[in-house]
């Protein structure tokens, strides 16, 4: 037989691109640096990719039932949100995060809830011995014997095992450690992580089995490999968090069978992974009353509101430019509403170094913080305090006006249960909210209406 020829092609890390050369800029996705040297053998694809069985006939839109009850609940509440209500089975989940953030403490637990709950599980991993995870497992506790264990990176032998058990739900810990003999190239290399993911995905539609894998992510943030890996698969969920800090948020960025807002909160503990059911009470604890620079905002993540508290410091610059900082929140967001308080309020903050934070560390996008950052600016310049049992909720426009946001009622809602007083919000909104028991509503047309509650 003769022996295969080896050639080099150049991989886009972000679209999967080939190319017979190397260029600095990708020409499918236009993406700078990105290309990456890989060797592969001639002779086309060899995934075998036609198997013996009956001919596939198409079926009719209307004869196919569906059953929410298909869906198999983790057991974990905060889990089950941002999978849209439970796993889906033959589903491909991809699993990314920081090493250390806590991926594989959160899958085993997911495995404990199911175990307990009468599913088979296996777990493969090609980082830790069984006697690690061993070890782990004794430390979450609670375990039983439908949960099996698998050290073993060879694709090929993992595949045969996958097909003999037919476990419901199988955990690949993690994508980059494992190889298949069929692909040139290392594993973790562009090639290896493609083709591993695609035989994966074939055996999850074929044999019903809800596959999670675990991917590293890169310097800057994304799952390690070609962007085509998130386009494989039916979910991708990233875990966030400081990793020297107790909270985890669990993130979906795509889910074919259900919402991308939701969120899960977690808290790190001895013990494992602990769910924080309410996160805007753990994101308030520890507030200073009376304290200048501090306003609480509520931000959505898809249908729950989170209340956080937004924290701004605003001193005298030492050199002839100044500073902005902002940790949390976008920076080029804050240099926007500080010139709009000069322009429109008269604030003189030209000369003043500001430093913002979201505290709890969470990361804000939506616009409706606004208004708390920029009470929040001026509460420190002038150095009096807002009420703390005050939220202000809106989006400023450059002309300083204060813009209508969404899902308003479930806002004030979340605000009067944690027995805040008074509620800012824009008057646009405030015209068509219903009365909310327990709480003051404020409308506020314009950013002044709003500066003027903190110079009284």
């Amino acid at each position: 037989m003769a022996k295969a020829k080896v050639k080099t092609v150049f991989f886009c890390r972000e679209c999967g691109h080939e190319s017979a050369k190397w260029s600095g800029q990708c020409p499918a996705c236009h993406a700078w640096n990105t290309m990456t040297e890989q060797e592969i053998k001639e002779g086309g694809n060899t995934r075998k990719t036609h198997t013996a069985h009956e001919p596939v006939s198409p079926v009719k839109l209307s004869e196919i039932e569906l059953n929410e009850e298909d869906r198999m609940p983790t057991g974990i509440g905060e889990l089950d949100r941002v999978l849209g209500g439970g796993i889906v089975p033959g589903s491909l989940i991809l699993v990314g995060g920081d090493p250390g953030i806590g991926k594989s403490t959160l899958l085993l637990q997911t495995c404990r809830e199911l175990a307990l709950g009468g599913k088979k599980l296996l777990y493969i991993s090609g980082e830790e011995s069984v006697r690690q995870i061993r070890m782990r497992a004794d430390r979450l506790g609670g375990f039983n014997d439908s949960l099996l264990l698998l050290c073993e990176t060879d694709l090929d032998e993992i595949s045969k095992v996958l097909k003999k058990e037919k476990p419901d739900v199988a955990v690949i810990d993690s994508i980059q450690t494992m190889f298949n003999e069929e692909v040139s190239g290392t594993p973790g290399s562009i090639s290896q992580v493609r083709e591993s993911t695609a035989v994966l995905l074939q055996l999850a539609k074929t044999e019903n089995i809800a596959v999670f894998i675990v991917g590293h992510v890169t310097k800057e943030g994304t799952v390690a490999g070609p962007r085509m890996l998130e386009h494989m698969v039916d979910t991708v969920l990233y875990f966030e968090g400081d990793r020297h800090g107790s909270y985890r948020v669990l993130r979906g960025v795509k889910n074919r069978f259900g919402s991308t807002n939701e969120i899960g909160v977690f808290e790190m503990e001895a013990e494992g992974l602990r769910e924080v059911k309410n996160p805007s009470e753990y994101l308030l604890d520890g507030r200073v009353r009376d304290a200048s620079g501090t306003v609480t905002a509520c931000m959505m993540e898809g249908s729950r509101p989170i209340l956080l508290e937004i924290q701004a410091l605003v001193a005298s610059t030492s050199f002839g430019i100044p500073r902005r900082q902002a940790t949390g929140a976008d920076l080029n967001r804050l240099n926007l509403l500080m010139a709009v308080l000069e322009k429109r309020i008269g604030m003189h903050l030209g000369n003043c170094d500001a430093y913002v934070n979201v505290a709890g560390g969470m990361k804000i996008v939506e616009p409706a913080v606004d208004l708390a950052i920029a009470m929040a600016v001026i509460s420190s310049f002038l150095n009096k305090p807002v009420n703390d049992r005050l939220l202000a909720i809106g989006e400023i426009g450059l002309s300083g006006e204060v813009r209508g946001v969404s899902q308003i009622e479930l806002r004030v809602a979340e605000a009067a249960k944690l027995g805040y007083e008074s509620c800012i919000i824009p008057k646009v909104n405030a015209a068509r909210l219903k009365d909310v028991k327990g709480i003051k509503i404020i409308a506020a047309e314009t950013v002044r209406d709003a500066i003027d509650l903190i110079k009284n």
